[in-house]
């Protein structure tokens, strides 16, 4: 066999037939990359030597930009014996109270921490924002001069709404008023600002959307031709939301109703208590409520403090309130309904007749009622200036309507409705007979009283009458010892007199419409405590978030709430905070929202959240810091 050489081809030798080169037009084209390359890595370079020389000429360079991660301020920032530190709300206060002293030449020096309501830009040279905390707010003015660079006007006119700053200014009268602001005769000449916690450029709302009405269903497109912001999309966003000031001021007058209803029951002499949320039994009977898991058996979520209420009294406590979660496993799928609610709850021994209960608990609701008008009037006005309702009409005190059951059937009937002498009303006949009690008596505020007996729980009395008339095989006909209160024709309380005879009490809970076993696991303890002997006592449960609802004339109960179950879905925040660890030794499973300083950090929070269970609605939160 001939011996078969290589051919050794030269990098030289033009390629061979079978090894065709790029065509002309991708030479073409690589020569096009290669330029465009080449011009933008000269203009990267140049952009860099240009910002880096703006920067070295950057007089301002130390006294703007954003903190570090755990917020702490610059080292050379003035500190408080140099600058005092204000609030927004009291700085009309601050600067009168120094109006006496020796001026700081150009006005008095301040320094404070505030959110960005907006920031804009005038010119190269000069920039205004809005701050705001409080329920203060105040123009801003940041405008260059040989004491401020450029660089730190465009940096200002640039922050995000809702981003949290700290702020050192020079406080100055305005050419004219401010009428944008509520502070309006003084505006803030910025020395440093410091961005604390940045908020996203584009967030899913704006406050100043918050601050409208909810929509009527349908409507999409308010009259100023903004975009309509519905309850759901401000559920979903419910940080952004509670951030107008008709939302603080709701949020005020709720705890004041929670004040002045513990103010006026302490003065009666009540004890204020605490009671287990996990119950053995269902208090109310029925089949809403919430079961749970608890160890190897179940338990289940209280529908009211009911039992432990009574229990209290027959251990001679006499006069007792609790404020705390009520869980109902009722379709909350409503305007004025929540699966988990805060109950005010009271109850007390009674010397003859539980109609005086009735009494301290109008007495209670009037105090609240008129508490409100007078120390909370302008949340009050605020909230009303949104949702135009009247003003809530109250009687005179000693002239609060009651009504007895039948009576309220009868006006009902009278007025055109169909129903049965002991059916339970619906929503619309509650507000129907509303309506009749405020064209009759000219009040907003009523008690409906002698509630037929098949639709109230095991424990309440019946009527004297009632018993007197008892039949075995109906044993649930009648009236009994119970009422219900009621604001602009819905239900806020309802309440009773207690079995107190662990006998009787036992009689009444196998025959009521929802038979219980009196000594089930839950109700034995309940019924004993009655065998050793218990005065005659009565109570009741008043839900806060529908009295300030109704109060206010707002148009869904959510609004009343903060940070609840406020869809069908569960944010998972209760999961992650509840199936991780918090300790030296387990510090990577540490959930992110429960180290010793919190995180504010989006970006380092999300990293956080990705090693712990799902937490989107938390995170979001802080996207609008």
């Amino acid at each position: 066999m001939a011996q078969q050489t290589e051919r050794v081809v030269p990098l030289t030798d033009p390629p061979a037939d079978d090894e065709k080169g790029p065509s002309k037009s991708a030479l073409k084209k690589a020569a096009k990359d290669k330029e465009k390359a080449e011009k933008a890595a000269k203009r990267q370079a140049a952009e860099e030597a240009q910002k880096k020389e703006a920067e070295s000429s950057d007089i301002s360079k130390n006294d703007y930009g954003e903190l570090p991660t755990d917020g702490a301020w610059p080292s050379d920032f003035p500190s408080k014996d140099e600058v005092p530190r204000v609030q927004l709300p009291q700085l009309e206060e601050y600067l009168a109270e120094i109006a006496s002293k020796a001026e700081t030449p150009g006005g008095p020096h301040v320094v404070f921490r505030a959110s960005v309501e907006n920031a804009r830009s005038q010119s190269a040279k000069l920039a205004f924002l809005v701050f705001s905390r409080g329920g203060a707010s105040i123009q801003a003015v940041v405008a260059a001069s040989d004491e401020l660079s450029r660089q730190m006007v465009k940096f200002c006119s640039s922050v995000p709404a809702e981003s949290y700053v700290l702020v050192h200014g020079l406080v100055k009268e305005p050419k004219e008023p401010v009428k944008s602001t509520t502070i309006q005769m003084l505006e803030v000449h910025v020395k440093k600002l410091f961005v604390e916690g940045k908020a996203e450029a584009q967030l899913p709302m704006q406050v100043a959307d918050a601050e409208r009405p909810i929509p009527v269903e349908g409507e999409e497109e308010a009259v100023d031709g903004r975009p309509i912001v519905t309850l759901s999309t401000r559920l979903n966003n419910r940080v952004i939301d509670l951030r107008a000031k008709h939302n603080h001021a709701i949020f005020t007058i709720k705890d004041g109703v929670v004040a002045l209803f513990e103010e006026f029951l302490r003065s009666k002499g009540f004890r204020g208590i605490q009671t287990p949320r996990l119950l053995g039994a269902a208090s109310e009977g029925g089949a809403n409520v919430f079961e749970v898991k608890y160890f190897a058996t179940k338990a289940f979520l209280a529908q009211s403090p009911q039992l432990y209420k009574q229990m209290l009294i027959a251990a001679r406590f006499e006069k007792v309130f609790e404020v705390g979660p009520v869980f109902r496993a009722e379709n909350s799928n409503t305007a004025r309904h929540l699966t988990e609610f805060t109950g005010l709850d009271m109850e007390m021994e009674f010397e003859e007749n539980y109609h005086e209960v009735v009494s301290l608990l109008e007495e209670l609701m009037l105090f609240i009622f008129n508490g409100l008008k007078e120390r909370y009037k302008r949340e009050t006005d605020l909230v009303r200036s949104i949702y135009h309702v009247e003003d809530f009409k109250l009687p005179s005190a000693g002239s609060v309507p009651r009504l007895p059951f039948s009576e309220g059937i009868k006006m009902l009937r009278d007025a055109g409705e169909e129903l049965g002498d002991f059916d339970d009303l619906s929503t619309p006949q509650e507000k129907r007979l509303g309506a009749l009690v405020l064209e009759k008596y000219g009040s907003d505020f009523y008690v409906l009283d002698e509630f037929s007996l098949a639709i109230r729980p095991f424990y309440t009395m019946p009527t004297a009458a009632t018993r007197a008339s008892y039949n075995p095989e109906k044993p649930n006909v009648g009236y009994s010892n119970s009422y219900d209160f009621f604001m602009r024709g819905q239900e806020i309380m309802s309440g009773a007199q207690r079995i107190h005879n662990a006998t009787y009490l036992e009689k009444r809970m196998k025959e009521h419409e929802t038979p219980v076993d009196p000594n089930g696991e839950g109700l034995r303890d309940y019924v004993a405590a009655f065998r050793a002997g218990a005065p005659k006592h009565a109570g009741g449960g008043i839900g806060l978030e529908r009295i300030v609802m109704l109060w206010l004339g707002l148009p869904n109960v959510r609004e009343a709430d903060t940070l609840m179950w406020w869809k069908n879905e569960v944010m998972g925040m209760g999961t992650a905070h509840g199936t991780t660890r918090c300790d030296a030794r387990a510090s990577h499973n540490r959930t992110p929202y429960n180290n010793t300083c919190s995180i504010v950090d989006l970006q380092i929070l999300r990293v956080f959240a990705s090693r712990s269970t799902s937490v989107p609605a938390y995170v979001s939160a802080f996207a609008a810091v």
